[in-house]
């Protein structure tokens, strides 16, 4: 089958288009599906130019997120069967140890995400446990059915989103939340997410093209913090009380604005350094203003189900930035490193 592969840690001219073997269901409770169209995250650029302790056998098939059609079922499965559209959780459990058990299935032992740990999406098959796969939904008329480039595209950022969001920073209706970057997907989501638990939302950017699009995405208040000084202004708007909930996936770059403007009993939830893992908290502004620092990544099978039904309802559709085809794949991982894009970066993997 062909598919993206990583020829060696590097620059981006280690992505490239391969022949590789198809992979079989060889286990009870697998699942092989047909990839209909896969979704680039900025992991996909971390894997590229390699992590602390990841070692990848090249070629290694890139891509965390996806969706297709179900070609055929190991034994014991029950959730799908072959021709089901389906769209799948990328973060893969071992289902049996302390934290699985406990339903806490990011904090596994052995947890793995496609496309980095594992064989990934940019491919024409993809074999995943039937735990992580669940049917494409149908939202109610008249709204538009999901297409592939959606289904392809929701997965890893709203997992991620919602348990930062939801579960670990416990947005409450009427609360303010900063939230940074919202041309990424993550951020986008985050966006969404906090619109439809009725927060007030405050989001940042370099590009007044991207809040123009947070403004119809229904972001209350936009910044573009290369013109202002974003914790100074955030604290002009809130009267100097600080905002309630931060969304950081920034890292050092941002971390010291976002201690500025996080208010007392404030919650800072992180997902990501992009700019930089590095940074310092005086701890006396910590226990006295009894901030939360909280950290979380992907989420829980309760969670993806969640959000699954949320989507089925017509909630947090993923904001597509291009569709490419499959032929050019390369260059969707030349606009993520660009930086210009708002939503995701799509790949169609041909029928």
């Amino acid at each position: 089958m062909q598919a993206v592969v990583l020829r060696g840690h590097g620059e981006l001219s280690q992505v490239a288009i391969a022949d590789v073997p198809a992979p079989v269901v060889r286990r009870p409770g697998d699942v092989r599906v047909r990839l209909r169209a896969a979704a680039l995250n900025h992991l996909d650029l971390w894997t590229v130019r390699g992590l602390p302790g990841l070692e990848l056998t090249f070629p290694h098939i890139l891509g965390g997120d996806g969706a297709g059609v179900v070609d055929a079922v190991g034994e014991g499965v029950t959730r799908v069967r072959p021709g089901d559209a389906v769209l799948f959780n990328p973060g893969i459990s071992c289902y049996r140890c302390e934290h699985c058990l406990a339903g806490q299935h990011s904090l596994c032992v052995e947890y793995k995400l496609l496309g980095e740990h594992l064989p990934g999406t940019l491919a024409e098959f993809i074999v995943v446990p039937e735990p992580n796969v669940y049917p494409v939904p149908t939202p109610p008329a008249p709204l538009p059915a999901i297409t592939w480039p959606e289904a392809a595209a929701f997965s890893l950022v709203t997992i991620t989103a919602w348990r930062m969001l939801v579960t670990r920073a416990r947005l409450r209706p009427g609360e303010t939340v900063l939230i940074w970057g919202v041309g990424g997907g993550v951020s986008s989501t985050a966006l969404q997410i906090a619109t439809l638990l009725g927060a007030h939302t405050i989001v940042t950017s370099s590009s007044d093209a991207k809040l123009a699009k947070a403004r119809e995405l229904g972001a209350n208040v936009t910044l573009n913090h290369t013109q202002v000084d974003v914790a100074k202004e955030v604290r002009r708007l809130t009267d100097q009380r600080g905002v309630d909930v931060i969304v950081e996936n920034v890292g050092a770059a941002t971390w010291e604005q976002s201690l500025r403007m996080l208010g007392r009993g404030g919650r800072l939830v992180t997902c990501g350094a992009t700019t930089g893992p590095k940074v310092t908290v005086d701890l006396r502004r910590l226990f006295w203003f009894q901030w939360d620092i909280l950290g979380s990544t992907m989420g829980t099978a309760d969670e993806y189900r969640e959000i699954v039904h949320l989507l089925g309802q017509g909630h947090l559709r993923p904001v597509i930035d291009t569709v490419f085809p499959f032929a050019r794949a390369p260059e969707a991982f030349r606009r993520m490193a660009e930086g210009d894009q708002l939503g995701k970066l799509v790949v169609e993997v041909p029928a």
